[in-house]
């Protein structure tokens, strides 16, 4: 998902250099939306493997 994030988030810049200010946004925007989906699913993740962690040892 990261890797998403990075494709749009170039995608964006390219845009916007070349003008593109539309497609640059909405690259923007999905790349950010990707970008803090995959940080909370590394959250959860983290979390649960804590929790778990702790209960079986």
């Amino acid at each position: 998902m990261l890797k998403w994030a990075l494709i749009f988030a170039v995608v964006a810049v390219i845009a916007g250099l070349l003008g593109f200010t539309g497609i640059a946004g909405a690259a923007a925007g999905i790349a950010k939306f990707l970008f803090f989906l995959a940080l909370a699913i590394f959250v959860i993740f983290l979390l649960i493997g804590l929790f778990i962690g702790k209960a079986i040892t």
